[in-house]
Parts: C-alpha cells; structure tokens; sequence
C-alpha cells in the first residue's frame, strides 16, 4: 500500500495541544541501524488515526529512503507527539560508529535559518536595521543599494563567492574565510548578477556577509553569537557551528552516493551560509522555539515569512532565511534545504497545524527532498515543490 493511501483527514483530530508522551514502539534494525522510536500517544490522537499516520511515515521511511540507501536520521512531529523517530547507518563509515541521537549532521543550506534569525534577534534588541545599508558596516563595500534585508531574502543581486574567488585565482590549497571573501568583493568588485531588490537570486554570499554583520554589531565571533545566545538558551547541547581547525577529526563525515568520503576543500570555512551541524531532536526544539517565540518577537517573525520574491507567479518563494510554498487558499508552508557535499538535509515546518519534519543525511540522497511527501499524509494533497 502507498504511504500517501492511509492518509486521515485532520477532522478526526480530537484535541490539538503541545505534548510530548514517554514511550517506545520498536521496528526490526538492520546492520547498522538503530531502532526507530515511536511515542506511544493515544491520549492525543484517535488510535485509528494515530495508528494510520504512523503506518504512512513508516512506509514512505522504508520505500523512499531505507530503499535507497539512506544514511541519516528521521524525526517527524505532529502537535507536540513525536510520531516517528530513526537513525539509520553510521556516522563514520570506517569505524562503523553507528548515528545515534546524538550525531551531530552538517545542515548545510539549513544554516541559514540560524544566522536570519540571529540577524533579526539584533534587529529586535535595536542594535541594526533591516534597511541599514552594508556601508555601515564595512566603508569599503563596492556596491550601493545592498542592504541587510537584501541579504536575507536574496535580492542584494551580489556574485556568488565560490564563483569570483576561483575566478581570481584563490589558492585553492588554503581555506576561504568569510573576511577573505569580503577582502575580495572590495578589492576586485566582482561584476554583480543584478541591481539591488530588481529580482530574487538564490546566493551564498549573501549569508557569508550576513555571518559578518552579526560579528560586527554583536563583537563576538558568529560561532559564540550563536552559542551563547540560541543553542546554550534553547538547550541545543549537540549543535555547534563547525571549524575544519578543529573539528575535522571529530565531527561527523559525510560520503558521496557510493558511500566514498567527501573530501576537506577550501570551502569548508566559511560560515553564515553553511557549516552549522546539528541533530534531529536539537532541531526540534529550534522549531519550537521559533514558534513560542523565544528567538524573537510575532512581528518579526511575520516579517520572516513574508514572501519577497514574486517576479513569477506560483507557490515557491523566499522570506528572510526561509523558504515557503504559499497556496491559494492562503496556507502557507516554511523549510528549508540543504547540500553540502555528500549532506542533504530538509527541515519543514507547518506552523499552521503543528508539522514538522526533519531528515538529516550524511551519505548524499536526492530521495531525502521527498520528505516533502510527509506533508500530504496530515493535509491530503499539500506538499513541498523540490527546488
């Protein structure tokens, strides 16, 4: 039977209330597979309906990814129940280290969703404005128009950086800082794609001077910004923002789609757009912190998911460090993605009815943006578009 066939209509639902049950429900592991944890949780949900939401999870879990190879971690949650938790494979493929819920996974592209909010944390405490030109910030910067809010939706029109810094000629046998790639942009201008806010481009270095515009108003580097004022708050101990100096041997690796390891590059330095790792259950709790409010405030929170780009017509569009579908109907669905070597990573978040999704891999899957699919198990129909 497909996972999307035992599909309940969210009328059945009788009581809608955050809570989090004790318990466990135990599938068969393979080699190199740690049991799935399940609460128990018919106090919440019908078991008729309980039963059918956890039967559809497990069936896209074993024929979407278990059958494709996954290597990674799954944790579905629906209004406060967790119904559905795995680890599936090894951390490090030479050791057999096996994932646990403590395996800490690059985020990739997912990153993102940390440095936006922390840039509107300090618009809330008034130290910067979302209109404060880059200038502001570092007098050198070549090009007129490029704001803090251009940088978060992504329409400063800027160059992506590992684009100009191959182009010229960075020593690729050193790593590249974020300083280096505004040292960069201000020694050489770089020819941009676009005038500021004329259209939406999807570009890394806009996170990467993000990064730098926390370190400048804040006076702590981007990592202990985030340390001391997210993570260490929100009880996030296994998520920390990642420096090849001195995480290479101890953080989790990642592998391409033969289960061949990623390689160092010099890349993997660079922060704001990227190199925040973290777990499935830490990132359950960011969501919930977003949503209670505890990062920032229900204005600034609004102001993240409005959509910015509507040069084409359509449900796709970008906030302030997240994606969104926005349907007709007025429903709207906030994630995020993320690829980062052999990492694929997908955090969705339907605040409207209390979803979220988190799928982490650490052995590249393209299966893994099929997470998406979840969603039309609780909402017959609604799903994510693959970007």
């Amino acid at each position: 039977m497909s996972f999307l066939k035992t599909f309940i209509p969210l009328s059945f639902i009788v009581v809608i209330f955050f809570s989090c049950s004790s318990g466990s429900g135990k599938m068969k592991p393979d080699r190199g597979d740690r049991e799935a944890r399940i609460e128990q949780s018919s106090d919440i949900f019908p078991p008729e309906v309980l039963k059918a939401y956890k039967d559809s999870i497990q069936a896209f879990y074993e024929k979407m990814l278990v059958r494709s190879g996954f290597n990674g971690s799954m944790l579905v949650v629906k209004n406060g129940v967790v119904l559905f938790e795995a680890y599936k494979g090894y951390a490090n493929f030479k050791t057999k280290d096996t994932l646990t819920e403590h395996s800490a996974i690059h985020l990739a592209s997912v990153s993102k969703t940390f440095t936006a909010m922390a840039v509107l944390k300090l618009v809330q405490e008034g130290k910067l404005n979302l209109d404060d030109s880059l200038q502001k910030f570092f007098p050198g910067f070549p090009y007129e128009g490029v704001t803090v809010k251009t940088l978060l939706n992504h329409r400063s029109g800027l160059p992506n950086y590992a684009y100009f810094m191959e182009n010229l000629k960075w020593d690729q046998s050193k790593f590249c800082t974020n300083r280096d790639i505004l040292n960069y942009m201000i020694e050489f201008k770089p020819d941009k794609y676009y005038n500021p806010d004329k259209r939406f481009n999807y570009c890394n270095t806009n996170y990467s001077l993000l990064a730098l515009v926390i370190e400048e108003v804040s006076g702590m580097s981007y990592e202990d910004y985030l340390r001391k004022t997210i993570f260490l708050p929100l009880g996030m101990k296994d998520t920390f923002v990642y420096n090849p100096d001195r995480d290479t041997a101890t953080a989790v690796p990642s592998y391409d789609q033969r289960g061949r390891l990623e390689a160092t590059t010099w890349l993997d330095k660079g922060y704001g757009d990227k190199n925040v790792y973290s777990t499935p259950r830490d990132m359950f709790k960011w969501d919930q912190a977003l949503t209670a409010g505890k990062v920032v405030n229900k204005e600034l929170l609004e102001a993240a998911y409005t959509p910015y780009s509507n040069e084409r017509r359509g449900i796709k569009n970008y906030g302030l460090g997240w994606r969104m579908n926005v349907y007709p109907n007025g429903r709207k669905i906030i994630f995020h993605n993320g690829w980062w070597h052999g990492n694929n990573t997908v955090f969705i978040r339907d605040i409207q009815d209390s979803l979220t999704i988190i799928v982490l891999g650490n052995k590249y899957n393209r299966n893994i943006y099929n997470a998406k699919k979840i969603a039309e198990i609780f909402e017959g129909g609604v799903s994510i578009e693959e970007d």
